[in-house]
Formats: structure tokens, sequence, C-alpha cells
């Protein structure tokens, strides 16, 4: 009959396929199988798009009657741009679902009752931890509302970005480089602040890696917090030949004709007010990014952007290249006021390390409480 396991596994691979293509949606994939045979696959590829059992259940054709389908999220049970899943799944004659998660959103979930109703044997729970970090983007806006945010940084052993007269380039290998840009490709938005385009110039674009089949990139939308206009407008992420979207997120204190000379290259400025600082919130442009459908933003820097993402608490995960050289002096990569005792201190739930041609990379989510830290290993 084959490894149940595994043909959840197997649709857990598909969904990743989608990786930076489906928000605001989650990433689905679905197996259909019947005696011990998979005769149906598919994924949700992007919005609008056939969710993952009708596309499975389209390959499947009509052998889909009495067989088994093995669904990472509950199957949804609303019409949105396409139908419900579970009438798709009832009229193939689908006799058994498994899924990985229950759907917390109010206005899809209930799909396992609906399946329940119509005779078909349901479960629940299969590879549940494996399938809660595919989607753990999606279930966290459905949670809090927020986009889940991901600190990244690369420092040296001493923990700097740069030495005393701002030279970074470059601190990491050319492979942990390479691996960071896989973040940037799931990533809905990458956030710097004005400083960092000020003195890098970066593109702040993702290097094209794409799955097979795939003809666009898919760049994160670029956000620059620059409160006061400082950043030119001829800057790298502002050239109409740098593929992806650019964002300036502002206060009143830009002048008009700045905002006017951004808005004809293209970018999107908009001013929020500002905190006592002079700066907008950060809770402000998260709930700005959020209600543009972002779900994640991985933010890079600089050492003072990221310091106070973490002082409000706002970091959800953390990707941290460390090279193996010590700079002495030079720039922190994390600035900030920071706790006053050690138990106050920021630590991450399981954190996984990997080895990239000299610099290591440990990622992990922040461990807030002890439950969520027994439970969030990022795999």
């Amino acid at each position: 009959m084959g490894d149940t396991r595994s043909y959840m596994m197997r649709a857990i691979d598909l969904a990743r396929r989608a990786e930076g293509y489906t928000s605001p949606n989650p990433m689905v994939g679905c197996v259909i199988v019947k005696d011990g045979r998979i005769i149906g696959e598919g994924f949700h590829a992007r919005p609008g798009g056939a969710h993952a059992e009708v596309a499975a259940l389209r390959e499947a054709g009509e052998e889909a009657k009495g067989a088994s389908a093995y669904v990472t999220l509950e199957p949804c049970n609303h019409t949105g741009r396409t139908g419900p899943c579970t009438e798709a799944l009832m009229k193939a004659g689908i006799a058994h679902v498994v899924y990985a998660v229950a759907d917390p959103n109010p206005l899809a979930a209930g799909g396992a009752k609906r399946l329940r109703e119509a005779g078909i044997r349901v479960e629940s729970g299969l590879c549940e931890p494996e399938a809660r970090e595919l989607a753990r983007f999606w279930l966290h806006r459905q949670r809090t509302g927020l986009p889940y945010v991901i600190a990244k940084y690369a420092a040296s052993l001493d923990g700097r970005i740069a030495t005393k007269t701002g030279d970074s380039k470059w601190i990491t290998s050319d492979a942990a480089r390479l691996r960071a840009h896989d973040l940037r490709h799931a990533a809905d938005a990458i956030l710097v602040g004005a400083e960092t385009v000020l003195k890098d110039d970066p593109s702040l674009t993702a290097r094209p890696a794409l799955p097979a089949g795939r003809k666009d990139a898919s760049h994160p939308v670029r956000v620059i917090l620059d409160s006061r206009g400082r950043v030119p407008v001829d800057a790298k992420v502002f050239r109409s030949t740098t593929p992806g979207k650019a964002m300036v997120i502002s206060t009143g204190a830009m002048p008009m004709l700045k905002v006017k000379a951004l808005e004809n290259r293209g970018v999107e400025v908009i001013r929020l007010k500002p905190a006592a600082n002079g700066r907008p919130a950060l809770s402000d442009v998260l709930k700005l990014l959020a209600s543009k459908g972002f779900l994640s933003v991985m933010v890079e820097g600089g050492g003072t952007v990221l310091g106070a993402f973490f002082d409000e608490g706002l970091v959800d995960e953390v990707w941290a290249f460390i090279a193996p050289v010590i700079i002495g002096g030079g720039k922190p990569a994390i600035n900030g006021t920071g706790g006053e005792k050690i138990a106050d201190a920021f630590r991450l739930a399981a954190p996984v390390t990997e080895h990239h041609d000299g610099t290591l990379l440990i990622r992990g989510r922040i461990a807030r409480e002890k439950q969520e830290a027994a439970c969030s290993q990022v795999s």
C-alpha cells in the first residue's frame, strides 16, 4: 500500500515548487493515491490558479474514484477566486482524505466536516510539523494579521557587518550569499533602511535560480524606510532596469518634489505618521505591508533597523550568516537597546546550522514560549 508519510512528504515537496509565487495564499500540495500507486499530483502555483486538489484530480482523471487524497492543508470549503475543493473531491468520488494542517481561516474552514458529512473518511495531522513549517508565513498571518518577519544578516565572528570605514564586501562566501538569495526568493518583501541604500547601493533582487519550467523570476518587493527622503532617485533599487517593484515608506518630512520624482520612476511612496523618534512605527509598517497582501518580510539591515525590529519584539525568525573572520571595531550587526539581563535575550527554538564554503548559517524561529520552542524547528 505504500508509506502514507511518504505520500504527504511528496505533497509537501510539490507545494514548495511554488515558493515565492502564491502570496497572499499558502503553498499547498496534493497527491492522489490508489492501490498503493500515485495517480495524480498537484500544487497551488499562483493566486487565482487551480488549488492543489483540483490540479491533482485533473491528472488522476476518472481513476480518482475510490482513491485517497493527501493534502498539506485542510481542503477549503468556500468559493473565492475558485470553487470549494471539498466539492471537487466529492464530485471526483474520492473515498479518503488525509490532511496535515487544519485551515484556521474562518472563511475557508470546515472542509473536513463537509467531507465527513458526504461519507468520505477523513484523517488529519499526518506530517503536521513539516506542513506547518511549509505554511508558517501564511499561518502567522492568519493568527496575527501581520507578515512573518525574518531578520537576516551576514557578520564576522565578532558580530560586525562592516569595518569602521563601512567596507563590507564581502564578509561571507559566495556560496553563503547564494543561499541568502533562496530566502529572498521566498519572501514577499525585503526591507532595509535608508542608510543601507546610501552606503551599499544594493539592487535587493533575487538571483533567478528558478524551478524547472519557470520563466519568470520571483523578486521580493523592495521596501526602503526613508523618513526624510535621503536616498537618491538614481539609486539601483529605483532604476527601471532593476526587476521587481520598489516601495518607499516615509513621513511628511520627505519633500513633495522627492515624492514626485520617485513616483515618476514607478516607485510607490507611502508617507506614514511618524513616531516620537521621527520615523514610522514599525508596527504601522507591518500593518501597511499586511494590507497589501504580504505574508513575509525579510529584514536585511542595517544594524539600526534590525535592532529596532528586535527591540519591538517583531522578529519571528533569524538567518545569521557567520564568517570565520574577525574585524575588530567596525559596525555591529544589530544595534538597538537590547535587554538588561541575559534572561531577556532572544533565543532560537531548535536552531538549524548549515555550512556554506566556510560560512556558518544559523537559522531558526524566535522562541517566545516553552511550548513553541518544543515544536518550532525550521527544516
